[in-house]
């Protein structure tokens, strides 16, 4: 069987955490245009969000509402002992005077929910007045900032977009709302989300991106429940959030675990949701075209390098890092590049429901290549089995984190950082996928296999 749990030693401590506590997803507020969020929780867990999430992980910054414009109750012993809903009042009161926003979400963390705080009654008040607000119960302890931005969406939809739904039934064909990465978490989300909505608006529809610079803010979020169908474009990030719509809104929702990167994966991607949707394919054939002739115009000039320069280049690679990213990396390097995986790491946590599923899609990475994958979060086991993965003669080279690159340096190796946390990484709206980020990631691949610095 393809899928590993605890055989190798997994303790209830990890080394090297690879994500945020639920609370983390208060940047999903935050990446959420106009959006502004509200901690209902102790000192110093905003700033431990921000400066994991936001800044040592491609130093993406805090942007309108994050990082040091984070409204916090900062709970301390008062609040411990007598309970904290009254400073949430205050909390909210001030910050409704002083911040101008669309949404405002107040997340619930451990305190708040250990104490018994009852948040929804707070809130409830401002929601009667017509304050566009919500909370959500997004205690540390219910798992990681994965598990926090679906607390999050369901909140939003439940709270405040389902105000704003009249009719229901309503669909409008060609509108699509697409779930997939996850802000700040996922190092290159803008990028990605971006060409994400570029390729699917190129094959003619309309799209709610619904975080980062594409989005539309709030208001495109109150137009969720009119979408033709939602698209999950994940192996399992958003899967619950769609289903959710499914059972509220009667809405469809096709699920896509592989995120596109390279032109073979990307038009396959196109095909898939274009048959689904039911619309005229012509406008979408006709994208492909234009996009692989560009694609394909760049990759035969690099053609030269990459058949001359075999001496130095790597043959066999390992990929640490969150499902999402992890599986879609694999698909590319093996179908686009022709490397050899030898060692494959999810570090994200998922859900053990799901692990079989994605584990099978290792099994096909393509017709004659497969590949094994390992649940770890620990950091100390993810160096420990790549230390013990046989590479063959030539250096490998890893996809992984910041983690990763003292056991890539006692490989001799060389590393691309593609997850959290990267803190070797200054990125502003790079992307890895679709057309145009397959193209950076060939270029981010090559100059590092060359780079005596790197």
């Amino acid at each position: 069987m393809a899928v590993t749990k605890n055989e190798h030693g997994q303790t209830n401590s990890i080394n090297q955490v690879r994500y945020g506590c639920a609370v983390g997803a208060l940047y999903s507020v935050v990446s959420i245009p106009g959006a502004v969020p509200i901690g209902h929780c102790g000192p110093g867990c905003m700033d431990k969000q921000y400066t994991s999430l936001a800044f040592y992980n491609g130093f993406q910054g805090s942007g309108y509402s994050g990082g040091s414009v984070s409204p916090s109750v900062n709970a301390g012993e008062k609040e411990v002992v007598f309970g904290g809903e009254k400073r949430l009042d205050e909390l909210i009161k001030s910050t409704l005077k002083i911040i101008e926003g669309d949404l405002f979400v107040v997340l619930n963390g451990c305190i708040g929910e250990l104490v018994g705080d009852d948040v929804g009654a707070v809130v409830s008040k401002y929601q009667k007045q017509g304050v566009p607000i919500v909370y959500a119960e997004t205690g540390g302890f219910k798992g990681n900032n994965f598990v926090g931005h679906e607390i999050i969406t369901t909140a939003i939809i439940d709270q405040y977009v389902d105000k704003f739904t009249l009719n229901k039934d309503h669909r409008e064909k060609g509108l699509i709302n697409v779930w997939s990465e996850l802000p700040y978490q996922n190092t290159f989300w803008r990028g990605d989300l971006s060409e994400l909505k570029r390729i699917l608006e190129g094959a003619g529809f309309r799209v709610n991106i619904l975080f980062g610079g594409k989005s539309g803010g709030v208001e495109e979020w109150k137009t969720i429940p009119h979408a033709q169908f939602n698209l999950v474009v994940s192996p399992w990030l958003g899967l619950k959030t769609a289903k959710h719509l499914e059972q509220k809104y009667n809405q469809p929702y096709l699920h896509i675990p592989v995120l596109p990167i390279g032109a073979g994966q990307t038009a396959a991607f196109i095909r898939q949701v274009v048959e689904y949707a039911g619309i005229d394919p012509a406008t979408a054939e006709s994208f492909i075209e234009q996009e692989e002739q560009e694609y394909y115009y760049y990759l035969e000039h690099f053609n030269d390098f990459y058949s001359e320069y075999w001496w130095g280049l790597p043959a066999t690679y390992a990929v640490v890092g969150d499902s999402t990213y992890n599986l879609a990396l694999n698909k590319f390097l093996v179908n686009q590049l022709g490397l050899i995986p030898k060692r494959q790491i999810i570090t994200d946590n998922a859900p053990e429901k799901y692990r079989e599923a994605i584990a099978q899609e290792y099994q096909k990475l393509a017709h004659d290549v497969a590949a094994t994958v390992d649940f770890v979060e620990d950091g100390y086991i993810v160096g420990k089995l790549l230390r013990e993965t046989d590479f063959g003669h030539k250096p490998p080279i890893i996809f992984g984190t910041t983690w990763e690159r003292d056991t890539a340096k006692e490989l001799k190796g060389k590393i691309v950082e593609v997850g959290f946390p990267a803190s070797y990484e200054v990125v502003l709206n790079k992307s890895y996928i679709g057309y145009r980020g397959a193209l950076q990631l060939i270029e981010k691949i090559f100059t590092v296999a060359i780079s005596a610095s790197a």
